[in-house]
């Protein structure tokens, strides 16, 4: 049998990249690219080949392996792995590149900012206190080409070939016979006389200088160049000098000179150091301070590299996220730095962090999460967004903050292109309907109509057919006047979606209402409305083969391309989170818009009932919306007959009074309704929310007055009542010009407004109610008096030990 033996290096598990070498420090090593063969992640690939009669390199070379494989600091390069044969040395790191490749990278790109350099050379301070003061070991190679940084921009301290230990264990310092690192080495080193006097941190420190002198002038030509500073800033050189003294016990220590640097107004006193100090510490930091900062961090994020955003921000604010219960605080950093990121690292770190926040109850974490969805809107797929991310959405409409609301409704902008069939014109149409006709929110109300404008294009023909002129027409009759202005621009916006019958017999009679208006603002709307109406119809009407034209939008499918058409043709309502309008409406609540109420006379309510759960929606055919209104019509007719004269038309003159008010436009409190007449029939839920014809129709009042019932016997219209004025009115009665009902009596005259006797109306009114409730009490006393004669009658006497079985 034959043995084959195994090759180390095939098997080992990183491999060279084909591409060049990078090179690396003076000395034996090559610094190649690899990757890991199991994940192809990037890594830093050290190479030394093991020569004939060059023992004494081979052994500073496997120093350096020792060293760097058991010294483990966040400012030292970091070890993966290693290979160690007779006939090579590999170094697995973290992927780094060199400070004079990078220093030049990025000088073509513009050059390095101040700030960065100062956190540089900070961290490679720190790295060399760390082996002075802790490891008690001597660098012994503090230069250019010691240096790494890795993808972050953070800088690595490496090139531990010639350390040694500062106790004298070991022998002195190892060899280096390279002129190009022995021009690093301090004067003292050449006085073989050993009356200098030093510390152990000497020689480093003046390497360190060196070090400085390059960062910011280039490669060191020689020694004697140390004495001019050049380009190193003002705020370091005092320090700088006393790096590059000629005596090394003024040197002072890595850990003093990290303390000089670092006071007020010094080079590396700035916004940048302290923010990648914090990151360092963040474990250990209270909660109250990790808010403080992830607030702040945004304020920064602009002037911040862009890798070190990627690579160090980013994590940090992940695992903040993920393990720290951060929460919301974090959404604003963590978005800025998500536009530094490419389509495919957005879904892989973003996108499920975002979807987790979406299942997330806090308050703050969901409007924040709805305030800034235009920054990852265009990263979410179809699929995420109908699964994981509307269900969640949609509970912001019953919240019961205004402002979640608010923000949840102008969301659907961005989430409608994205919704399926189901979600867009079943699941969203019955939220929205529920939101315009029973929300107290006189904002929220318009903001729902503008946002139904918007997306009314991306909309099914059969639910644009069924949705938008009942919507649209709500709309008109809220008493709210930006949202009857809405309700005009929305119809404006979907012109091309309505049929010339529909624009005939139910849009323009509609917004003709619209031409009385108490509002200029609706007026002016109206007027321009109806003109783009007419003139379409007028055009169909010269030239009838252009209807095909004029409606080849009707009946189309959803048509994406017109959303953005569409979404310029109004702005949003005023918004209702303002603390200036929260206080308006404690003090003037907006009132609710009633289903039969126009916006100049509101309808008296009673106490409403809470709403009922959600229920499953749904879709019912147009015959059964006629049916069903018309029922509801001859409900309400026979409600508001038998109860005309209970109403309190007291509280319906404080609700005027209220409308009146312009402050309440984005009113958010819960103020008290005004009543709400009762139906006498309670409707099931699914006829109640399941389209916005259940929610009412306005058709109504579009009826012919020949199909309504008339009222019952005695019953009195609007316009027979004295409205609260203090003397009769020689103007024409104005509610009877509008009225539709069929009156069993002659109306009265409008010439003759002054001459009924109002008072001897009310007192016969009085008296008759008085005289039925005695002819009430009257027959009770009776039926009681009766009840008791019955009982004596048959109860008997009773017995000794019977059972009172009553």
């Amino acid at each position: 049998m034959w043995f084959f033996a195994r090759d180390p290096v095939r098997d080992f598990p990183f491999e060279l990249s084909p591409e060049p070498p990078e090179g690396g420090p003076p000395g034996p090593w090559i610094l190649h690219r690899g990757r890991k063969k199991a994940t192809g992640s990037a890594v830093s690939i050290f190479v030394y080949d093991v020569k004939p009669g060059a023992e004494e390199q081979t052994q500073v070379a496997k120093a350096a392996f020792k060293r760097l494989k058991t010294l483990r600091h966040p400012n030292i390069l970091a070890y993966i792995d290693g290979l160690e044969t007779e006939k090579c040395l590999h170094i697995v790191t973290e992927a780094v590149t060199p400070l004079g490749t990078y220093l030049k990278a990025r000088a073509e790109a513009g050059g390095l900012k101040e700030q960065e350099l100062s956190w540089g050379l900070h961290q490679i301070v720190k790295a060399l206190s760390f082996l002075v003061n802790d490891c008690n070991l001597i660098h012994n190679n503090v230069c250019m080409a010691a240096v790494f940084v890795d993808r972050a921009g953070e800088w690595k301290l490496g090139g531990l070939d010639y350390m040694y230990s500062a106790q004298g264990n070991g022998g002195g310092p190892p060899s280096k016979g390279i002129p190009e690192l022995e021009q690093y080495d301090p004067p003292e080193l050449a006085d073989n006389s050993g009356r200098a006097v030093k510390e152990k941190w000497s020689a480093d420190m003046w390497r360190l200088g060196c070090l400085i002198w390059e960062v910011f002038n280039g490669s060191l030509p020689r020694a004697a160049a140390l004495r001019n500073p050049g380009k190193i800033p003002k705020s370091l050189v005092t320090h700088y000098c006393e790096l590059v003294g000629a005596n090394p016990r003024v040197r002072p220590n890595p850990a003093r000179f990290l303390q000089n640097c670092r006071a007020p107004g010094g080079f590396m006193s700035n916004r940048f150091v302290e923010t990648n100090l914090f990151l360092e510490e963040i474990q250990i930091k209270e909660p109250a301070e990790k808010q403080k900062f992830f607030q702040e961090l945004s304020k920064s994020l602009d002037s911040f590299p862009e890798d070190f955003c990627r690579h160090k921000v980013l994590p940090q604010l992940l695992t903040a996220f993920e393990f720290g219960n951060a929460g919301a605080v974090v959404l604003t950093p963590l978005f800025k730095v998500g536009k530094f990121l490419s389509a495919e690292e957005y879904q892989q770190k973003i996108i499920p962090v975002v979807v987790k926040m979406f299942s997330s109850t806090d308050r703050a974490m969901r409007i924040r999460l709805l305030q800034q969805m235009e920054q990852f809107i265009q990263y979410l797929d179809e699929p995420t967004v109908n699964t994981q991310i509307f269900p969640h959405v949609i509970h912001g409409f019953l919240d019961t903050n205004p402002a979640i609301r608010e923000q949840t409704v102008k969301s659907m902008l961005l989430l409608a292109p994205k919704l399926n069939e189901t979600n867009l014109n079943v699941e969203l149409m019955k939220h929205f309907a529920r939101l315009q006709a029973k929300d107290d929110q006189g904002p929220i109300r318009c903001n729902t109509t503008v946002c139904l404008g918007k997306i009314g294009s991306y909309l099914s023909a059969s639910t644009r057919h069924r949705v938008l002129t009942s919507a649209f027409s709500r709309a008109t009759k809220d008493p709210f006047a930006p949202s009857r202005v809405a309700g005009v621009l929305g119809f404006a916006a979907t012109h091309n979606l309505y049929s010339m019958d529909d624009c005939a017999h139910k849009i323009l009679p509609v917004l003709c209402g619209l031409t009385v208006d108490p509002e200029k603002s609706v007026r002016d709307q109206a007027f321009k409305t109806i003109r783009s109406f007419l003139s379409k119809l007028e055009s169909v009407s010269e030239d009838p083969t252009q209807l095909a034209e004029v409606e080849k939008d009707v009946h189309a499918a959803s048509s994406p391309g017109t959303g953005g058409a569409a979404a310029s043709w109004a702005g949003w309502a005023v918004t209702g989170v303002s603390s200036l309008t929260s206080k308006l409406i404690r003090a003037h609540p907006t009132p609710v818009p009633s289903e039969t109420a126009g916006p100049q006379r509101p309808v008296p309510e009673g106490n409403p009932a809470p709403d009922p759960p959600l229920a499953p929606v749904t879709p019912a055919t147009s015959g059964h919306w006629e049916t069903q209104e018309e029922d509801k019509d001859a409900a309400e007719d026979s409600a508001t007959a038998d109860r005309w004269e209970d109403e309190d038309w007291g509280s319906l003159e404080e609700a005027e009074s209220v409308l009146a008010q312009q402050d309440d436009w984005s009113a958010k409190g819960q103020g008290s309704r005004a009543g709400q007449v009762s139906h006498p029939d309670h409707k099931s839920l699914d006829s109640h929310w399941s389209s916005w014809e259940a929610e009412g129709s306005w058709d109504q009042g579009w009826q012919d007055p020949s199909s309504v019932e008339p009222p019952p016997e005695g019953t009195r219209l609007a316009s027979e009542y004295n409205w609260g004025s203090a003397e009769p009115s020689d103007k024409g009665d104005p509610f009877a010009a509008l009225s539709v009902r069929p009156s069993a009596q002659p109306r009265p005259d409008p010439d003759s407004w002054g001459e009924d006797n109002w008072e001897g109306l009310e007192a016969e009114s009085r008296q008759t109610k008085a005289e039925l409730a005695r002819k009430k009490r009257e027959e009770r006393r009776r039926e009681m008096e009766a009840k008791r004669a019955e009982k004596k009658a048959t109860k008997g006497p009773m017995k000794l030990g019977a059972r009172k079985l009553d």
